[in-house]
């Protein structure tokens, strides 16, 4: 049987340019809006459209393109939510660049070596859904099929796209809608007018769906009021507090919870090899071990982090990438400057960094948690489309490392045109949230009691990260991803008997083209905004 063709040349000349470009733009629309939008079905629109031209090409060339295509752009995004933050504290801050690219370039090589070692756990056990993943896949079959279900697929994908333009581009369309203006007790009620959320709700499932928007219910509507209303809370700011604190300790605590199952795992499974023949992965260990060490140096030899604080920050790493693992294959959403602040606390337990060290530890564990968040994504993708899992991180690995240099080089131009971080054209709202986080907790209490819970909640197989992210994300986020939930919920409850099937899997394009076309709207917009 011929082999298919994957990882080739052209593939990656085509994954290259684009990965330059997406890598760029993502660092400008971040700095600028505090968002990312993914950049996956972008991608696969883009690489599917130009190697069509080419005789020859199969969806797995396609999916390897545009996973080296997308790898900058969390890259970008760890970048722009964590390091700009080092010229806010001080705006005469004189920082080496090359010890930012090669601080960017181990995130990179982290982030892609622990997405690789933990593949098989959250693509083919725990079976997550990763909602871009499928997007993207059902992006690239729909391509292919001349159905019904491209025309569901691509019709969504327009229509989101013209939204997205006349909500963003052209503001004719609000990006929010206020439906309760707020009091003493509670918060004012917003709803974020998004495609991409909707559609994440209808496709992550019922259950983890109403558990986020649950974790938002619970917060704003139960915990907040009664709060302030038995005098727990002096203030709405003192409840804001306690409330995204404890959303991070139930993200945190899910992060233990993996970490502890995955000992426990470790140990029977020696246990096992000890009655048995032999087995361990040698190379794979020395991989790890090579990229590890190589790690530790750079980082001690080329940043102001110290020896000790750079292997709790590697120890830290894989935790988040783990949880940015979790995260996005649940919800497809992926809060790295958080994981960055969480990794930087727990550094500052045993330590004091210097105030270039904590924004080095904070970011290179955004880069890598972001570039886990995308590598699954794409996993995902090449899992349904039957991509070699090998070719797909060799091309993330490469364009991790590209992705690097082109977003610290990006930094310090857009820096340079726009005199730095505290103008309106760059007010780099992520870094500005790291920045104020870099001192310590807020609510220590509500953040270790969130810990506690959540590894209750885990080990009771209830999604306590999905929970967190709903108690600790704005309300109108959660509210338009479980109306798409509850839309979904409806259309299959009075669906036809026998039909299900038929209205899950058309829900699923419809989803898919609501995700990607608000995606690729974001990534067409940060482009032209960027040369304009």
């Amino acid at each position: 049987m011929e082999k298919k063709r994957e990882l080739t040349l052209r593939g990656f000349l085509i994954g290259l340019l684009g990965l330059i470009i997406i890598t760029a733009s993502s660092l400008y629309v971040a700095l600028r809006m505090g968002a990312l939008p993914w950049p996956t079905v972008f991608v696969t629109v883009v690489s599917f459209t130009i190697l069509k031209w080419f005789k020859n090409s199969t969806l797995e060339e396609i999916n390897v393109t545009h996973t080296m295509m997308s790898s900058g752009a969390m890259v970008a995004g760890g970048v722009a939510f964590t390091l700009p933050g080092i010229w806010i504290l001080n705006e005469g801050a004189q920082v080496s660049p090359l010890s930012l690219v090669l601080l960017t370039m181990v995130g990179a090589l982290l982030g892609t070596l622990f997405t690789a070692l933990s593949r098989k756990r959250f693509i083919l056990e725990k079976e997550l859904p990763y909602p871009m993943g499928q997007a993207a896949y059902n992006t690239l079959i729909a391509g292919t099929s001349k159905g019904q279900g491209g025309k569901l697929l691509f019709s969504a994908l327009i229509i989101s796209v013209l939204f997205t333009l006349f909500r963003d581009g052209i503001p004719l369309i609000p990006a929010v809608l206020l439906l309760f203006a707020g009091n003493a007790f509670i918060a004012p009620i917003s709803i974020w007018v998004s495609p991409m959320a909707a559609g994440i709700g209808a496709i992550i499932g019922p259950t983890l769906s109403l558990t986020w928007l649950g974790g938002a219910l619970l917060a704003y509507l139960v915990m907040t009021p009664a709060g302030i209303a038995l005098n727990l809370f002096s203030d709405m700011a003192a409840a804001d507090l306690f409330r995204q604190n404890l959303g991070i300790g139930l993200m945190v605590g899910t992060g233990v919870g993996i970490l502890l199952k995955t000992a426990y795992q470790k140990i029977k499974g020696r246990e096992k090899r000890a009655k048995t023949p032999f087995n361990f992965k040698s190379k794979e260990a020395l991989i790890s071990a090579i990229i590890i060490i190589i790690a530790v140096v750079v980082l001690t030899l080329f940043t102001e982090i110290t020896l000790l604080q750079a292997i709790i920050t590697i120890l830290g790493i894989y935790l988040t990438t783990q949880l940015a693992a979790t995260l996005t294959g649940e919800t497809g959403i992926n809060p790295m400057e958080i994981l960055g602040i969480l990794v930087l606390l727990a550094v500052q337990i045993v330590f004091t960094p210097t105030t270039l060290a904590a924004f080095s530890i904070a970011g290179v564990t955004a880069i890598a948690s972001g570039l886990t968040g995308d590598m699954m994504n794409d996993l995902k993708s090449g899992h349904l489309v039957g991509t070699s899992p090998k070719s797909q991180i060799i091309a993330e690995g490469i364009g991790g490392l590209i992705g690097s240099v082109v977003a610290i080089v990006a930094l310090f131009v857009l820096k340079e045109a726009y005199g730095g971080f505290s103008s309106e054209f760059l007010p780099a709202p992520q870094a500005r949230a790291v920045t104020a986080m870099v001192g310590g907790l807020g609510h220590p209490i509500a953040f270790v009691a969130g810990l506690v819970i959540a590894l209750a909640l885990y080990f009771g197989n209830i999604p306590a990260a999905t929970l967190g992210l709903g108690i600790y994300l704005p309300i109108n986020i959660s509210l338009i991803m479980g109306l798409g939930a509850l839309l979904f919920i409806l259309f299959s409850a009075f669906s036809k008997k026998g039909q299900k099937e038929l209205v899950k899997e058309r829900t699923a394009l419809i989803a898919s083209g609501l995700l990607g076309g608000e995606g690729i709207s974001g990534v067409l917009l940060a482009i032209i905004a960027m040369f304009l």
